[in-house]
This record gives C-alpha cells, structure tokens and sequence, in this order.
C-alpha cells in the first residue's frame, strides 16, 4: 500500500489496516524478543487496562526494540501520515492472555483531535500483531470516522454513526491509526494470548505523550546520529525524573 492509498484511508476512516507487512524472519526475531522480555524482566510487566498485562519500558528492557519503531518497512509511513518531523511517543508489549469471560470492550480516545493537522491526528498509533488474530481471539477494534464529520465526543453516538471494526489477521499485520479515534482492545471468550507492540508516535512541536514509556540516553542523548537524537528527544517528565535520579559524576561513572 503507497502513501496516497494510505492518507486517503486515514482520511476517510482514521485507520489504515496495513496487512501483514513484516517479513517471517522479523515476526520470528521479534516474537522472541517479546517473550524473553516477558519472561527475564516480568518485574517490570504490570496489569494493564481489562485482562492485560504491559511492559512500556520496552526500550529500556529489550533496546533492540528500536528496530520495530524505525522498522525501514513502516516508519515511512508513519512519516507520510504525520505530514512533518516525527517523534517517539511511548511503546508498549502487550500480552492478553487467554480468558473465559463475556466480550468486554471499554471504547476510549487517548487524547483529543489535532485540529490544526490535515488527518486531525496528534499522535498516531502502529500496533503489530505478534499472534495470528481472527473473530475468535482477542483484537484491536476501531469505530471508523472520517476528517470530513464532526467530532462526536459521546461513545454512543459514534459507535451508532461509524459503526464497528474488528481488526484480524495473523501474526506481522500492523495497523496505523490516529489515537483521537474511538478504539478498544476487545476480549472475548478464547484459549489463545494476544501478543502485540504497541507504539506511538507525534509532531516534534508538540508535547509528549505520556509518562509511561522511559527513553534511554543511548538513543536521545548519546546516539552517533542526529536524527536519531532528533526522534527520541522529545523527553516525557518520565525520563527527566530518571535522569535526574541516576544523574552520573563529571566522569561519566556512577558514584561509588
């Protein structure tokens, strides 16, 4: 799918399903980082939302996540739909584990529409499925709404007006969407776990995110590359309260 297939969706309905864009050998290498980061660093893995558990300090834990922020396939896109200078947001692993209660949904908006923005998008979200997703598994699930309709801030309305969307497909589908957009992760009765990163990125001009995702000084600070420093440097009150905590002496050790 190029760009113009892309703004053109975003356009009409804030989201785009991307399909299964990551190569095996990226849904293999990255499904293990997933579950070792799970396993090796549980304490920093806490519940999360309705039946989830999360790690937002994916960066920190796991670096080589890196890699699936700026991954070479869909970075480009998340540039083309941001329209400018883009930035780190926070990222999340999330894990829905299997569940044998009656289909909940909890229908949000992580933050108000940009509407200074051609798509109104702020901040945009890419969610990686990392598990096969179908109608019998947990799924990301949208309430399409076009930049053309107003704003309907009451979830009744808008679930009545852009009715539902069940995101499926198997494991390396992504999904691009505007995190103005009324969304949900839906759980349903299912012996299958859920796994997926969840990363958000915005405008370098604006204000961060969020407090829950930290960003190592390797990547805003110390990176050989300035763009690089550029992404990540929009620094969340997360990590300048950690940086001032593990504040390191003049040369450059930690304090005995």
């Amino acid at each position: 799918m190029d760009a113009n297939a892309i703004l053109a969706a975003f356009a009409s309905q804030g989201f785009v399903n991307l399909g299964k864009m990551l190569p095996d050998e990226d849904i293999e290498r990255f499904g293990a980082m997933f579950e070792d980061d799970h396993r090796q660093y549980h304490y920093f893995w806490h519940h999360y939302g309705f039946h989830q558990a999360a790690n937002y300090e994916a960066l920190v834990t796991s670096p080589a996540f890196d890699e699936l922020v700026r991954h070479p396939l869909l970075f480009p896109l998340v540039e083309a739909v941001l329209g400018g200078p883009t930035c780190f947001g926070e990222i999340g692993l999330r894990r829905m584990p299997a569940y044998q209660g009656k289909l909940h949904r909890a229908w949000h908006r992580d933050r108000p529409h940009f509407d200074a923005h051609a798509l109104r998008c702020d901040y945009v979200q890419l969610i990686v499925y990392l598990s096969d997703v179908d109608s019998r598994t947990h799924c990301l699930s949208l309430s399409p709404e076009s930049v053309d309709e107003p704003v309907l801030h009451d979830n009744g309305e808008q679930l009545e007006r852009g009715g539902i969307v069940d995101i499926t497909g198997p494991a390396g589908t992504c999904v691009l969407f505007n995190a103005s957009v009324l969304h949900t992760a839906t759980t349903r009765p299912t012996d299958s776990v859920r796994r997926s990163v969840q990363i958000y990125y915005g405008h370098r001009a604006r204000p961060p995110l969020a407090n829950d995702s930290s960003i190592p000084p390797a990547l805003w600070r110390d990176h050989p590359d300035a763009e690089t420093r550029a992404f990540y440097g929009v620094l969340n009150e997360r990590t300048r309260v950690l940086m001032r905590v593990f504040a390191e002496s003049d040369h450059g050790e930690p304090h005995a």
